[in-house]
């Protein structure tokens, strides 16, 4: 044990202890600005120079008294604060429960509910890569091509200098896209099933087969060619052999391909196969999309298969038809790396094994792969123009050969029944949308939106333009007559031969032009009045607005083919278009097609509230369809009173 210390040197111990804890620097030691140790009697520098060691300075107390109330005046300050930040919260919310507080309670007569407002988000918190530009004024700095849920103050300044009013930011700028929603999970129900240990059991066996053979009836094989039947099949038996496997991770791409499949097989309403017998029994898609999106986790810790590919596809078109755009966005880009690291990207479907049958498995197996690659190519090019994010496919790193016999294929099965294409030609997919559309919306994208693209002159951008707008008139052109897309549609010159195909066709035919002959108004000419460059521009403008005109008659004259459930799908069409025409009304007011431009806003909204009723879930979405009444009659409410006061004052 350690010796302890004497009572004389700890008594003199605690004195030095304590003087540490109270004392001061000496009157020597300060006036020297060095340390001092406050030793008794003398302290170490004092001693060593044999001068008095004395503390007789008068001590200054406005430091101490500052380090004093510093803390009480923080405290008050900070109570203040959450005084007044209480306050404010007390009065929102009081005035958000009042019936007659928002102007958004009264928003569209055609529903009687109450609902929450939406706030408007900040400008600092959404990306800005592509604004939108319509006649040389910036109205926006969110990343859409096509709309303005977000509103810079030059644009709401240029509104409201056009229209004498004071616009609805509740209304038109709600906190998300009007096309675009978030899905609400039942977080309920996945952890009852987390707590009873059946959130991956799987769905009985004759279920799965009777979809699978639903699905390869039906023309959704044609469109969206996801799975191969007998891949398939053998996926089935894995999953399901004897004795069952017990490690689940082993097998995270096959489960999670079971669940994906259901949960995508959940949304196919096929007339074809509607009345053949045996149907299916029904199933919850919204379970089995949480059970396979659990499993994308360990999907992505193993190496990339073609059972992975699929289930993050086939998450992605899940959302992409159910409106979420955010998250068919990021599956979208899983799928899109995986296929990268397999070489779907750059491995062109061969035409040697045309003629024979085909009975190889790795045939089949880099087939599919490059099927669902066209797939992921074509989702991406919609969903980059919906949500204003950059490309992943480009043509720079991408072999875009059509598939053998595509083009020839595509519009000579338009003139027969889809359904017995479907049963006669499986492995001949006609995808959601013509692949040379797609390739176009791709290049128009790099050229005309990307951040290099923002960067060019105005000789450049016209250039492009013009040069696109040469390629995508090619490609109508090439379309046999019967199903040759229009720039103008009227109802006085009808499509004979409407299908959804024909819909799906025209729809982005008309979007195409739009895109490409709207960048002419981020072009500055408009501001400097160029003479001749500034008509350019203006009939390249009027071009994107023909056809945005074009969009929402063709829908309303082929409403009665659109198939149940499709609204997600195609509401970006119709926004995109209102929003350009409103625009336009704004810019030429006094103009007398704008007469006929308002009435296509006021019919566009019972449109689109039929096409919703369509949908299933109709009653859970209807908060999202109250904001897309409110954005659509703000528009229409602001669009009025332009054309009022530009008459008020040319009489």
């Amino acid at each position: 044990m350690y010796p302890s210390p004497t009572s004389a040197e700890r008594s003199e111990e605690e004195a030095r202890q304590t003087r540490k804890r109270t004392a001061r620097a000496c009157d020597a030691c300060y006036k020297r600005k060095i340390k001092c140790d406050a030793a008794v009697p003398q302290c170490n520098w004092c001693s060593h120079h044999n001068i008095p060691c004395t503390f007789q300075r008068v001590i200054n107390k406005r430091r101490k008294e500052k380090t004093n109330t510093n803390p009480q005046q923080k405290s008050t300050n900070l109570a203040e604060r959450i005084d007044r930040i209480e306050k404010l919260l007390t009065d929102s919310l009081l005035k958000e429960a009042s019936p007659h507080a928002s102007p958004s309670a009264s928003g569209s007569a055609s529903f009687g509910l109450k609902l929450p407002s939406f706030p408007a988000l900040s400008q600092s918190s959404v990306s800005s890569s592509v604004p939108l530009h319509f006649a040389g004024r910036e109205l926006s700095v969110v990343s859409l091509l096509t709309g303005i849920p977000l509103l810079l103050p030059e644009g709401q300044e240029w509104i409201q200098t056009r229209t004498g009013q004071k616009i609805d930011v509740e209304k038109l700028s709600p906190t998300r896209p009007p096309w675009e929603k978030q899905r609400a999970l039942n977080t309920s129900a996945w952890l009852s099933d987390l707590k009873t240990g059946t959130l991956f059991d799987l769905p009985d066996k004759t279920t799965v087969e009777l979809h699978l053979k639903r699905y390869g009836l039906s023309l959704m094989q044609s469109v969206f060619p996801i799975l191969d039947p007998k891949l398939f099949q053998e996926t089935i038996n894995a999953v399901y052999q004897e004795p069952y496997p017990d490690s689940y991770y082993g097998q995270a791409g096959l489960r999670g391909c079971i669940f994906a499949f259901l949960a995508f097989s959940s949304l196919i309403i096929d007339p074809c196969t509607m009345h053949q017998p045996p149907q299916p029994p029904p199933v919850d898609g919204q379970k089995f999309f949480t059970q396979a999106n659990l499993s994308v986790p360990q999907i992505l810790q193993e190496s990339p298969t073609l059972e992975g590919v699929q289930t993050v596809t086939m998450l992605a078109l899940y959302d992409l038809v159910t409106g979420s755009l955010q998250s068919a966005n990021y599956y979208g880009t899983l799928a899109g790396r995986m296929l990268l690291v397999l070489g779907a990207h750059t491995s062109p479907e061969s035409t040697e094994n045309l003629v024979s049958p085909v009975t190889s498995l790795d045939f089949r197996v880099q087939r599919q792969l490059r099927s669902i690659f066209w797939i992921c190519y074509t989702v991406e090019k919609d969903v980059c123009i919906r949500i204003g994010q950059p490309q992943m496919f480009t043509e720079e790193n991408c072999d875009l050969t059509l598939p053998p016999g595509y083009v020839e294929r595509l519009y000579s099965t338009m003139n027969g029944s889809h359904c017995c294409f479907a049963q006669e030609s499986p492995d001949n997919p006609l995808f959601p949308v013509d692949l040379r559309l797609s390739i176009i919306k791709s290049r128009a994208y790099s050229a005309l939106y990307s951040f290099k693209a923002l960067k060019k002159t105005d000789a450049e951008l016209l250039k492009e333009i013009r040069e696109l707008d040469d390629e995508l008139e090619r490609w109508r052109m090439s379309v046999p007559l019967e199903w040759r897309p229009t720039l103008s549609f009227s109802h006085e010159t009808p499509d004979p031969n409407v299908s959804m195909h024909t819909v799906m066709l025209r729809l982005n035919y008309h979007l195409c032009m739009t895109i490409i002959h709207q960048a002419s108004s981020r072009c500055k000419s408009w501001v400097k009045g160029q003479g001749g460059m500034m008509d350019g521009v203006s009939s390249s403008l009027a071009l994107s607005v023909e056809a945005s005109r074009s969009t929402l008659l063709y829908i309303e004259a082929a409403e009665h083919v659109l198939v149940d459930g499709i609204f997600w799908t195609v509401i970006f069409y119709p926004m995109s278009a209102l929003l350009a025409i409103f625009c336009n009304i704004l810019q030429n007011p006094s103009d007398p097609q704008a007469t006929k431009d308002l009435a296509l806003l006021r019919t566009t909204t019972g449109m689109m509230e039929r096409l919703f009723s369509r949908q299933p879930y109709a009653v859970k979405e209807i908060v999202h369809l109250k904001l897309i009444a409110d954005f659509v009659s703000e528009l229409y409410r602001l669009a009025t009173c332009a054309i009022e006061k530009a008459w008020n004052e040319r009489t």
